[in-house]
């Protein structure tokens, strides 16, 4: 995958994320997304790392095999891996967003419960109230 791949050229190279960014004129947490798989450089900047790397921008995709491909082509390539990085994303917000809405069903369950034991003990106090002073005027 384009992110390992990144990772190890890049670092065989000797160079650190400051570095590339700085030759890329992006931040230095650009690059971490990239190694990462949160993003992916669109066709222009590839093209541009892939020459401060030394290496060809097949490589960095992570092709088997080198071939020349156009521009467009190299478009075409990052917008598949961008919509794989979509789907893997959604999937994740689809999890947290389901484990948020549980934790919050059991919060307000417990709350319910704390309230209504609460409840429950005040009618108990009462009652025993008053039956006591049921007990007194019968003697």
């Amino acid at each position: 995958m384009f992110s390992q791949t990144l990772q190890t050229v890049r670092k065989n190279r000797g160079m650190t994320q400051e570095e590339l960014a700085t030759r890329l004129n992006v931040t230095r947490q650009t690059v971490s997304k990239w190694e990462k798989g949160l993003s992916v450089p669109d066709a222009e900047l590839l093209v541009r790392m892939s020459e401060i790397l030394e290496t060809d921008v097949e490589t960095l995709l992570g092709a088997s095999k080198v071939e020349q491909r156009s521009q467009s082509e190299l478009a075409e390539q990052l917008a598949r891996i961008n919509e794989q990085l979509a789907v893997k994303n959604r999937r994740s917000r689809r999890i947290w967003r389901t484990v948020g809405i549980v934790l919050i069903a059991v919060a307000a369950f417990w709350t319910l419960l704390i309230v209504l034991g609460f409840a429950a003990f005040t009618v108990n106090d009462q009652g025993a109230v008053e039956h006591e002073t049921i007990e007194t005027v019968e003697e």
